[in-house]
């Protein structure tokens, strides 16, 4: 997960997903923040990671009408987390303009109080799973700095090398949520005797 430590990071070294340093083609990091902040959106980028979709392919598998989703899309396209792709004729001969994602998100830089909607785009995506294909993990560590940095930098490490695998042709697609935070039930309360 994106640190506040990016900097320290020897440029040799994966940096962590969210920690891109630089300021995003076309516009502010703001503008993408905006972006960004919507789990509608976060969700298209994850349907359009590696199959182009037009925008009624997009409302279909979310649920949602063709004109709600086309705010979104465009949004996503204009900041340039989505490529429109090359056109084609739909039923009727209509015009339909699929998009793909640019995997732009990945570097982005961290925006403050971005992981909410990770965390709700993700409980979404995981109410429509198979539960038989769910995997999940649950663990409490007690870690000084050295040793929280030393986790964040190899789990981003695994993250990252998962990320540049190529999509293999006729493989399951799989989603893969990780966070860490402090444990705030478990830090020493101010009210408490010493």
């Amino acid at each position: 997960m994106p640190t506040d430590d990016a900097a320290a990071v020897p440029p040799d070294e994966p940096r962590p997903p969210g920690d891109g340093d630089r300021e995003p083609a076309g516009g502010s990091i703001d503008a993408d923040a905006r972006a960004l902040a919507s789990v509608v959106r976060m969700r298209i980028l994850r349907l359009c990671l590696d199959e182009a979709l037009t925008n009624k392919e997009i409302a279909a598998r979310l649920g949602r009408s063709p004109a709600s989703t086309f705010h979104h899309v465009r949004m996503l396209a204009e900041r340039g987390f989505l490529a429109a792709q090359e056109e084609r004729r739909g039923a009727r001969g209509a015009r339909e303009v699929p998009y793909l994602s640019t995997r732009k998100s990945w570097d982005a830089p961290e925006i403050p109080g971005s992981y909410r909607v990770l965390v709700d785009a993700f409980l979404e995506e995981l109410a429509e799973a198979d539960p038989g294909t769910v995997w999940g993990a649950r663990l409490g560590v007690r870690l000084g700095q050295e040793g929280w940095d030393l986790a964040k930098r190899r789990l981003a490490e695994v993250l990252q090398e998962l990320a540049d695998l190529p999509p293999e042709p006729g493989g399951t697609p799989y989603s893969l949520f990780l966070m860490g935070h402090e444990d705030a039930a478990r830090l020493p309360r101010r009210d408490e005797p010493s």
